[in-house]
Parts: C-alpha cells; sequence; structure tokens
C-alpha cells in the first residue's frame, strides 16, 4: 500500500503550466497533489486545469482575480469537500479547501491550505497573525474529529535549520519569534506531526522549498523550507519517504512530495 501527497505553491496555475508543470504531475505518480496560489478562478481552469494527472481538482478560489486561490487533486473522490475556514475575511482570500474521505470504519481528510505572507507590510503581518489565530482552533476542533493531513504553503520557517540566513531574517516576516513559536506549540500542544522533520530531523541546505526571484537565490540555494505536511500523529507515523524535486522550477517553490504506508 503506498499514497503519495505532493503539495506546491504555483505562484500562478498558468505560469506554472507554461514552465512544464502539468507534464511534471503527469508522472509524478501522485495519488493526492495540493496547490496553493493558484490565481485563477473557475473559468481561467475550466477545460485546462479542472483535471491533473487524471485526478479531478476542488477548489477554493479568491475573491480577488489574480491572487491565492488553493486546489486539491485527487485520484479518489472525496466522500465530502469543505471550502473555506468559516472565516469572512480569509474565506475572501481563498485559503482551505478540504477533502474528506469518510467510511464507516475511518474519517480522514486531506487539506490544501495557503498561510498569508506578511512580508509586504504590516497590515499583512497583523492579519498574517489574525489567521494564525483562526486556523489554530479550527484545527485542534478537526483533530479532535478525524485524522488529517494539511499540506500547504504555511509562510513560517520553523527552526534555524529551515533557512540559509537565519541570523539576518529573525525580523522578517516568516523567521519572526511569534510565528515560530505559534508552529512549536502546534506541533506540541496542538499534537500535530511536521511529518518532513520526522523523516528529516537533520536536513539543512536539502530542505528549502522556497527561494526568492532576487539575486542568485535559487542558484546558490539561499532558501527557506516554507512548506509542509502537518499530520496527526496516526497519519505521520505511516509516512515512509520524502523528496523535494528541484530538477525542473515550476514557481519560485518546489514540490515537496512523501509517500505514506496506506490507502484512502
Amino acid at each position: 500500500m503506498a499514497f503519495r501527497l505532493v503539495t506546491l505553491n504555483l505562484n500562478g496555475i498558468r505560469s506554472a503550466a507554461n514552465k512544464g508543470f502539468m507534464e511534471w504531475a503527469a508522472q509524478a505518480g501522485a495519488d493526492c497533489m495540493g496547490v496553493q496560489e493558484v490565481k485563477a478562478q473557475a473559468a481561467d481552469l475550466a477545460d485546462r486545469f479542472e483535471t491533473v494527472a487524471g485526478m479531478p481538482g476542488y477548489f477554493h478560489f479568491a475573491e480577488k482575480k489574480g491572487y491565492s486561490g488553493v486546489g486539491l487533486y485527487s485520484r479518489k473522490r472525496p466522500s465530502s469537500v469543505v471550502v473555506g475556514l468559516g472565516d469572512a475575511f480569509f474565506d475572501a482570500e481563498g485559503r482551505y479547501v478540504e477533502a474528506r474521505y469518510d467510511t464507516p470504519k475511518r474519517k480522514l481528510s486531506v487539506i490544501s491550505c495557503y498561510f498569508p505572507s506578511g512580508s509586504s507590510g504590516e497590515d499583512r503581518q497583523a492579519a498574517k497573525f489574525r489567521f494564525l489565530d483562526v486556523v489554530y482552533p479550527h484545527l485542534q476542533a478537526l483533530r479532535a474529529e478525524r485524522e488529517f493531513i494539511l499540506v500547504g504553503d504555511i509562510n513560517i520557517a520553523h527552526q534555524e535549520k529551515d533557512l540559509k540566513n537565519w541570523r539576518s531574517n529573525q525580523k522578517n516576516s516568516g523567521f519572526l519569534p511569534e510565528e515560530r513559536a505559534w508552529m512549536t506549540k502546534l506541533l506540541t500542544d496542538g499534537g500535530l506531526v511536521d511529518v518532513y522533520r520526522q523523516l528529516e530531523p537533520d536536513a539543512t541546505d536539502a530542505c528549502y522549498t522556497w527561494w526568492s526571484n532576487r539575486g542568485q537565490a535559487y542558484a546558490n540555494n539561499v532558501g527557506w523550507r516554507l512548506d509542509y505536511h502537518l499530520a496527526t500523529p496516526a497519519l505521520a507515523a505511516k509516512a515512509k519517504a520524502v523528496s523535494i524535486y528541484t530538477d525542473e522550477k515550476f514557481s519560485d517553490h518546489a514540490p515537496l512530495v512523501i509517500d505514506y504506508d496506506f490507502k484512502l
């Protein structure tokens, strides 16, 4: 048994497609793929991106055109799909889609989620902190009811080993002490597991999933680990192998691929 789950921030699905994303996805062997920053509306996906690699997609679009938006492509049809967190402000930004695969014996979800970036200014950093305050109790309530894996661009590098230049980024969004403390709380009191770190506890330069478009960050591997699989413990324990695909560049993020020893 194997379940391959991929997450990738596309930075625009049309842009990523022009860089070979669709061809890669067709041979990646995913059973489920979470995507973020789709930057499209339903009409833009029609007849082209509604299905990727034979997997139908389920989406949460932002109200603002060309902004945010998440999707979840799944080989198995979900028993139900939840769109949005139930918060009007963030749901207008298209940040959460959850596919549920429920049977009489099991309740299991896969979630694609895009956490806000605070790098553009104080207002967006404040919004990011509000999002953390909203999503934490949501995940706690969900964990009380079902097993799940949340994949996505969390926009937080948790530890010093999760980015190249940690010393010079301690006052920058994505590595602020408050953000890192929130992540620590989620992985301790919150009971979730950072699946990549469970499999690769000591990885440094090989762990990055995002590189700035400025300078030669990608060429010099000056990166950050911003993309995660966050799982309830029973599912995390079934993770067997992880890889970050860097042979091609579809966006400023790289696909994070994890294989689990179960089937939906």
